[in-house]
């Protein structure tokens, strides 16, 4: 028996082990692609050692691949099967008892199994990091929040890893609105922490919700070292700071960044950052910027990820790179095989059954109807849902691609009652976004107001000069 870096007991043979496990939490907790070959020394330094069979399971899902699940489950069911919980102690049993759920797809008893050990053990960083990530899965914003929260008093502002707890507990004031707040939280993780991109992450999105895109671009140009690259997080920092550049009205240079980041022949193919690659071209394809070959590549990288249904959010990503591409047939197809994925489901705990159904599905055949003009039909789908499409996961300023395409479309299909209602909600909460407003502007256009088609330009073309963002 002995302890890990926060104080927590540990079952483990080697010393040796638990040192490497320790090594694999830091580089968890950074992002670092390390993780992997530290998790694997302390394996194999003791095979037997729960902490990290546990952590191993974690890591299988995390990166919403279908076939690093799979694996995960079958490498976590061949160690339960030699296992006698006996010789664990209580935690270790949680964390055993938690990755068993999260490798079947069960991330709401996951999480919960995750959120209990975090009550008895605040110190417990995995627990923890794990259970904020399957919070950011689920969107619930108010256990990203009070996860991390409820434990922080248990910390203090020496603990190696207290910047970093700040870091996700920025992220989960953000995603509840609190945006001063995380803002100064995000700030002070980072401060602490240069190399905390989850931190830099979080300040990353008040700015995006409030409109700060200039002073966003000055953020990562200011910490370019710490986060473009060494980590897990990099390729969507760099999203974020596309999304920067698009609202001051750049858009030559969020392709180049395109083109050298998110998405190349070099890239590996992974779905979280193919995720990011079709956010980014779909907002330009709103816009009715082609770029067909762009999307045609992307969408051959999808293929091989969508086979097997996982993670509902990923599916409306690679819809929309098929919709992009011209490959509608596909996109339909992909819709079916979610459909039927529903109705055949048999084990309701697999919660992206729930996802899919109630918003993954919509969205998806939303997005089909918007590549196919029908635009009526993405009113349709999308009115019923828009208020509770943070169900199937994501963040705020990832779930703006699903509000952006219905309001295109009210403003397309001549909704302008719908339209006027989004934009007056948009504007309440962001009056800083030229987006906004220069759709304010199409839709005065549209209703015969050229008045105030040239007032809601006038203010886009302020804010984006006060911001000073240099464009190419």
């Amino acid at each position: 028996m002995g302890a890990d870096q926060h104080g927590n007991l540990v079952t483990v043979a080697s010393p040796d082990a638990q040192t490497a496990f320790d090594e694999a939490v830091d580089h968890l907790l950074h992002f670092r692609p390390a993780v992997g070959d530290s998790l694997g020394d302390a394996l194999d330094r003791d095979p037997t050692f729960a902490m990290a069979q546990a952590m191993s399971a974690y890591l299988g899902i995390l990166g919403t691949e279908p076939a690093d699940a799979a694996a995960a489950r079958r490498s976590l069911d061949a160690y339960e099967a030699s296992l006698d919980p006996g010789m664990l102690n209580p935690r270790e049993r949680q964390h055993v008892a938690a990755a068993h759920a999260l490798v079947r797809g069960d991330l709401t008893s996951g999480g919960k199994i995750l959120r209990d050990l975090t009550r008895d053990h605040p110190r417990d960083a995995l627990a923890l990091a794990v259970g904020h990530q399957v919070d950011f899965f689920t969107a619930d914003a108010v256990a990203l929040r009070d996860r991390v929260g409820g434990a922080l008093s248990s910390w203090s502002a020496d603990d190696p890893h207290y910047a970093v707890l700040l870091g996700m507990y920025a992220f989960g004031l953000e995603e509840s609105g609190l945006y001063t707040r995380s803002e100064e939280v995000g700030l002070e993780a980072v401060e602490r922490d240069p190399a905390d991109v989850w931190g830099m992450h979080a300040v990353a999105h008040t700015y995006e919700m409030q409109g700060g895109f200039g002073v966003g671009v000055r953020f990562f140009d200011a910490r370019g070292d710490a986060w473009q690259q060494g980590n897990f997080l990099n390729v969507h920092n760099w999203w974020h700071y596309c999304l920067y550049l698009l609202e001051a009205g750049d858009t030559a240079r969020p392709l180049e960044i395109y083109d050298a980041v998110l998405n190349n022949v070099e890239s590996a193919g992974l779905a979280m950052e193919m995720l990011d690659a079709s956010a980014l071209l779909w907002r330009l394809y709103l816009e009715g910027s082609d770029q067909s070959q762009r999307w045609t590549a992307l969408a051959a990288s999808w293929d091989s990820v969508m086979a097997t249904p996982y993670y509902s959010f990923n599916d409306m990503h690679a819809v929309m790179s098929y919709v992009g591409a011209g490959r509608m047939s596909d996109a339909e197809r992909l819709v079916d095989v979610r459909a039927r994925y529903v109705a055949e489901a048999a084990d309701p705990k697999v919660t992206n059954v729930a996802m899919a159904r109630d918003v993954g599905i919509p969205v998806a055949r939303a997005i089909l109807a918007f590549g196919t003009g029908d635009y009526d039909r993405v009113v349709e789908l999308l009115v019923p849902i828009r208020a509770t499409v943070q169900r199937f996961g994501g963040s705020h300023a990832q779930r703006d691609a699903v509000q952006r395409t219905l309001l295109e479309a009210a403003l397309r299909s001549g909704n302008h009652d719908l339209a006027r209602v989004l934009l007056s909600e948009r504007l309440g909460i962001n009056p800083c976004s030229p987006y906004a407003w220069l759709k304010q502007a199409a839709l005065s256009t549209a209703v015969g107001d050229a008045a105030s088609a040239a007032v809601a330009r006038g203010r886009a073309d302020s804010i984006r000069a006060d911001a000073g963002v240099a464009i190419r």
